[in-house]
């Protein structure tokens, strides 16, 4: 004889399912507004599209989410998550080394432009100039990304015997490198549209980038 399901089970599977359905639902408004904020513009974006596009309610995406602007603020946290771990990966195959960094700022322009453009679109132009709320959180996107560049160079500093000649040189460096990213991804992408020649740009930048480290290099073990 089969074992009786219990009413506990049956309530458990029940609200799983129910769960796995607002977690779909959730992340189905939120890819529909990426493509809306990345094609017709944050502006120009209304809740009213965001739904039809979802297939959902207005009501549905209000329940998710208090209003468009909270809409682009989570979406900047999941991106940041993907960019961050995209240049992580690419420096940690490498290990510590300098080779590992150059492969990370191939892997902004190569993987991240290339494969997220709509990605790239909402952080590198629509989220810019918007509400208090949503620089604070650009601000908090590009702290952490520069402490990563940051952290990337004091490790290669480390493993690879080499000081700094400067005490700030690292977080010049590191912020001189997002602010470059930032200019190249928004000049190429979207003011000049040269999107099929992104990886040939970027090895420009990041070529220029590497110059610019071994200048302010000491072949002295750190201290």
């Amino acid at each position: 004889m089969p074992e009786k399901t219990s009413k506990t089970e049956i309530l458990s599977k029940s609200a799983l399912r129910r769960q796995r359905e607002r977690e779909h639902r959730y992340q189905t408004i939120l890819a529909a507004a990426e493509k809306l904020f990345a094609t017709e513009g944050y502006h120009k974006s209304s809740m009213e599209q965001i739904a039809n596009a979802s297939e959902v309610s207005v009501g549905a995406v209000y329940f998710y989410f208090k209003n468009k602007e909270d809409l682009i603020i989570q979406l900047l946290d999941e991106m940041g998550y993907i960019l961050r771990s995209t240049l992580g990966k690419a420096f940690k195959k490498y290990g510590a080394t300098m080779e590992g960094f150059k492969q990370a700022g191939y892997a902004f322009f190569e993987e991240f432009c290339v494969k997220y453009p709509e990605k790239c679109a909402i952080i590198f132009r629509e989220s810019v100039g918007k509400s208090p709320e949503m620089e604070q959180h650009r601000k908090e996107l590009f702290d952490k990304c520069t402490g990563d560049v940051r952290n990337a160079l004091l490790a290669v500093c480390e493993n690879q015997g080499f000081s700094f000649k400067g005490k700030y040189s690292a977080e010049v460096i590191a912020v001189s490198i997002m602010g470059i990213y930032e200019r190249v991804a928004y000049q190429y992408l979207f003011w000049q549209d040269e999107t099929h020649d992104i990886k040939l740009i970027g090895r420009d930048a990041v070529a220029f980038l590497i110059g610019g480290v071994n200048n302010l290099l000491n072949e002295t073990p750190c201290t």
